[in-house]
């Protein structure tokens, strides 16, 4: 039933991929409306599943929640989504290899992709949008608490977009069981790409289960490095914006790093300002001796993404030295640094290993929607592909195309061989 299903979804993705991209558009606003007109059964649905998880902790109740504040929130999504450039068939580089023989780099979809994220009903709408735009079909598979709000979504998009053009049909797929999961991953002359977003034992069982690429992060183990040349002020907003504005997701911040050189100025104000928050400090030694009621950390904090309001804090002695602790137990989604000097600005720009560096500013911002890439399906930790928070341009591959009149390899081979021009071509 399942292979059925995707062999369909395979099919129309190569019609999807041809689709223009102001018909794409008409169907996202399609989605827009129907979302806004079902207001009361999404919420119907998603007050089942608050009451299924009341049980559940604060922070992954307040990201299972969909009320209509996040309802408008992802409709809001969807319009800054359609003012967005389409990223399909653009021509990305043009060479004339010889007179009349040109080779295009064109942008397309990638084509069926699968989808498995957290109990997160807003994500399910960022990312079937994303991938309307972006002509791509996507398996979706979302956590288990969120069970009833996500069918809802994802009976209005499937059905808005089936009504508004029969070519969007079989482009979007809602899966339920974790079987599924493990079907799916069988699939790869099917499904094109897997993004999985979860835990680090998660995100390595899809690898070793499937040989479908895989495109995605392990963790968000999320730095903030108070530089010996940092503003006060700033530390402290930023750091608290950066650990408590939304604790359960993966750009919080879960370490912080303070220079020793400011340690005794900057820790105290820091750290009141989380406890305002409730926060839980963990520290080092050193950290003990100027906050002494924290609690000991250990190198299991260095290594953990709490996803709660628990921060833990080691002073070091050198730039170089909160870099290697960030490359060492970092997991490269996110890392910043507060500081006025320029010098210190640079070196942490270039030597952290990681898919976002942010100065002076909170680790929250690293988000496909606040980068401007309307949403985003997930973010990547990977070195190929796409980096860093996916939206619509992670979401898109490209071909060659080669137009000629009448060429032959034999003509540029031997000792009378032609040659290249290799020549770059304008591509406005």
């Amino acid at each position: 039933m399942i292979e059925e299903k995707l062999f369909k979804m395979k099919l129309a993705s190569c019609g999807l991929a041809a689709i223009p991209g102001e018909l794409k558009n008409n169907a996202l606003l399609e989605i827009a409306k129907s979302l806004d007109s079902n207001r009361k059964l999404i919420i119907e649905a998603n007050e089942k599943d608050l009451h299924n998880g009341k049980d559940l902790s604060q922070p992954i109740l307040k990201r299972l929640l969909f009320d209509s504040e996040k309802i408008d929130g992802v409709i809001d999504g969807i319009y800054g989504l359609v003012k967005l450039e389409d990223p399909v068939h653009k021509k990305l580089s043009s060479l004339l290899l010889d007179d009349g023989l040109i080779l295009n780099k064109i942008s397309v979809p990638i084509g069926v992709i699968g989808v498995i994220f957290e109990s997160r009903p807003d994500a399910l709408v960022q990312i079937a949008s994303l991938c309307v735009k972006s002509g791509n079909c996507v398996v979706l598979k979302g956590g288990s608490e969120a069970m009833n709000t996500n069918k809802v979504l994802a009976d209005i998009i499937i059905q808005t977009l089936t009504a508004f053009d029969s070519r969007f049909t079989d482009t979007v797929l809602l899966i339920e069981s974790r079987e599924a999961v493990s079907e799916i991953l069988k699939f790869n002359k099917y499904i094109n790409l897997i993004i999985p977003r979860g835990s680090n034992e998660f995100v390595q069982y899809i690898q070793k289960k499937s040989s479908i690429p895989v495109l995605g992060h392990a963790d968000g183990i999320c730095h903030q490095y108070i530089d010996q040349f940092a503003d006060i002020d700033t530390a402290i907003k930023v750091v608290v914006d950066s650990k408590t504005q939304y604790v359960a997701v993966c750009n919080a911040t879960e370490t912080l790093l303070v220079h020793a050189n400011i340690a005794e100025k900057a820790l105290k104000p820091v750290v009141a300002a989380l406890r305002e928050k409730k926060v839980e400090i963990r520290g080092c030694e050193r950290t003990q001796k100027i906050i002494s009621d924290v609690i000991p950390a250990t190198e299991t904090d260095w290594k953990t993404e709490y996803l709660d309001y628990i921060i833990s804090i080691k002073i070091v002695d050198s730039i170089e030295e909160a870099v290697t602790h960030i490359n060492t137990y970092g997991s490269g989604h996110t890392d910043g640094i507060i500081t006025e000097n320029a010098e210190s600005k640079r070196y942490f720009e270039t030597f952290v290993d990681t898919s976002s560096v942010v100065v002076n500013c909170s680790t929250r911002f690293a988000d496909g929607f606040r980068y401007g890439m309307g949403a985003e399906v997930g973010v990547s930790t990977n070195k190929f592909h796409a980096r860093g928070p996916v939206g619509l341009e992670g979401l898109i591959i490209y071909k060659y195309i080669l137009e000629g009149n009448a060429h032959i390899v034999a003509d540029y081979s031997g000792s009378n061989a032609k040659k290249f021009k290799h020549t770059k071509l304008d591509v406005k």
